[in-house]
């Protein structure tokens, strides 16, 4: 470890507090609701199949209301 890595020190947030760590538990439930609970999942490739569809379709399409409404993929190429 360098003198940098030496000044920094961790600390992780409590499970499921959103106070604590309000952007993930915010994440976590969109996941669950918008992706979890509508499947049935027939393996872990099924699964991880849906979660890459879902996944590019939260970041390419759906609209964030924390951006005015604009999906984040169109919000980078805007900047």
């Amino acid at each position: 470890m360098d003198d940098q890595e030496q000044d920094h020190v961790v600390i992780h947030p409590a499970r499921h507090k959103p106070t604590q760590n309000a952007y993930v538990e915010r994440f976590n439930r969109t996941v669950r609701h918008e992706w979890l609970d509508l499947h049935a999942f027939d393996s872990i490739e099924h699964a991880q199949l849906l979660a890459t569809q879902w996944l590019w379709e939260y970041n390419n399409e759906r609209p964030h209301t924390a951006n005015g409404g604009i999906p984040p993929r169109k919000l980078l190429e805007a900047a």
